[in-house]
């Protein structure tokens, strides 16, 4: 499996739409191109998937053998971890020792997962109640059953492919599902190898089946089927509301994991040099296009300056570059699109009259670079700066007073995916932590994750969690079954 051949099985794979342009990011040179699936193709991959899984070919079987296969596609994703890694570098512009150090995180997803295919059990009840229409309660047994979708449709982003694809692919196959898969158009590479893996490890013919394509076509067609049980996505608000919409037909189960504003509280007591640097480095890694980059940081008023300066040192000394780039810290944005987008908040931010520390402009090389920015003087009620997702290098900085304060402007936000606390002062740190509105709170450190760890969002950041146990509980039925003795 070379990275050439997975370039030459995407241009050849079917179509019936547009041909989609993959894009390198760091040199804006065409890498290769591929064919929209079409609707057509989803309505036979549903059909597949929905075959397989009436057979029983995959959830019919014992869970020690279905564990047995998602351990050895781990095996296969470690066998090729330096294929992977070179396909989400050169897809997304990644430094590729970033994407190497992903690649191991993402197949322990599917060790992860086959410990939880021997451990979905249902759970037996003592019934309570007495009399009734049914006979005799006291001679009465209840118990539940976990059982899985059917066909489920995973849709997941560009900023993380083959991390995304291995967070939805291991759980539902150790739930027994069928599912059909839909990465982004930009960067479908990585999922490409991770199909032959599967394969390769034993998951039956129709169990899970790729679609490449555009999101408002073959994502439409995906979300809108009326055989598709269930949708796990992974993006933005915008297309979730979208996705939210097309369930409506057959009222299928909808998970979304959706944007951020996430909110970095740093006060007097913190250790500073270590929040400023971890501040910086959680809005700028992967040049800001993380769902919980920390976009709006907060400072308490007396080391206000400090912070602010410390933030635009940072800036200043993180290399950009192309992904094999001696020193590179971070790479470019994805795409030309997504480079506009950036560009035109920042400029409407300089429009408005918002103070540009330092950064603020494209990088005078090829690709889609974006200096690392810092904003001051962002007026909260009207910028959209301050209220948007921007998914860029770009972070706004105001100072505070009171906690009080501080928690009110972190919640004042449409948005609650994570927020983060910078104090030393361990009872402030947790009563900050109950305040915040966020499905993820973290105290003293940023960008945590542990595959153990539920991970979800309040308000308009998503519904359902992935990651744990209820990261597999979300691919499964729960069916109440009575019995008279």
């Amino acid at each position: 499996m070379t990275l050439q051949s997975v370039l030459d099985e995407i241009r050849e794979r079917p179509g019936s739409g547009d041909v989609i342009p993959i894009i390198d990011p760091s040199t804006e040179e065409q890498i290769t191109e591929f064919t929209d699936c079409g609707p057509e193709a989803v309505d036979e991959a549903v059909a597949r998937g929905k075959a397989a899984f009436e057979a029983g070919v995959w959830h019919e079987q014992p869970a020690r053998e279905r564990a047995k296969v998602l351990w050895k596609i781990a095996d296969l994703m470690d066998a090729h971890a330096q294929e992977f890694a070179e396909l989400d570098s050169l897809n997304t512009g990644m430094p590729l020792a970033q994407a190497q150090m992903i690649l191991p995180t993402s197949a322990e997803f599917f060790r992860y997962y086959a410990g939880w295919c021997t451990k979905t059990n249902g759970s037996a009840y003592e019934v309570q109640m007495s009399g009734g229409v049914s006979g005799n309660y006291a001679n009465m047994h209840a118990y539940t059953l976990k059982e899985p979708h059917s066909v489920v449709g995973l849709i997941f982003p560009w900023n993380g492919p083959i991390f995304n694809a291995c967070a939805k692919i291991a759980p539902a196959l150790a739930a027994g599902c069928s599912s059909v898969v839909k990465p982004a158009e930009e960067t479908p590479l990585s999922a490409l190898l991770l199909d032959r893996i599967i394969r390769e490890a034993g998951v039956p013919d129709g169990v899970v089946n790729l679609l490449t394509g555009y999101g408002h076509t073959a994502g439409a067609a995906l979300t809108a089927h009326p055989d598709v049980e269930k949708i796990a996505f992974t993006g933005s608000t915008e297309v979730g509301k979208k996705i939210v919409e097309a369930s409506t037909g057959n009222l299928k189960k909808v998970m979304l994991e959706l944007g951020g504003k996430s909110p970095v509280l740093i006060f007097d007591d913190a250790d500073l040099d270590m929040a400023i640097f971890m501040a910086a480095m959680g809005i700028f890694v992967h040049s800001g296009q993380g769902c919980v980059c920390g976009s709006r940081i907060f400072v308490q008023r007396g080391v206000y300056d400090r912070v602010v300066e410390g933030l635009a040192t940072v800036a200043n000394n993180f290399k950009l570059g192309s992904p094999k780039e001696e020193g590179c810290m971070s790479g470019p944005l994805i795409s030309a699109k997504q480079l506009k987008r950036v560009m035109g908040y920042i400029d409407e931010g300089k429009s408005d009259g918002v103070e540009v520390v330092t950064g603020g402009y494209r990088l005078d090389r090829p690709g889609y670079f974006v200096h690392p920015t810092v904003l001051a003087g962002v007026d909260p009620a009207t910028s959209r700066l301050y209220q948007e997702e921007i998914f860029g290098p770009v972070v706004t900085v105001l100072p505070f007073d009171t906690e009080e304060e501080a928690a009110a402007l972190a919640n004042d936000t449409s948005y609650g995916l994570a927020a983060t606390a910078w104090t030393t002062n361990l009872s402030r740190g947790h009563r900050i932590a109950k305040k915040l509105q966020a499905g993820t709170v973290t105290l003293n450190s940023q960008l945590n994750f542990d595959h153990n760890v539920p991970f979800g969002g309040y308000k308009q950041s998503g519904w359902g969690h992935e990651f744990g146990r209820e990261g597999i509980e979300a691919y499964l039925k729960t069916k109440s079954v009575w019995a008279q003795l």
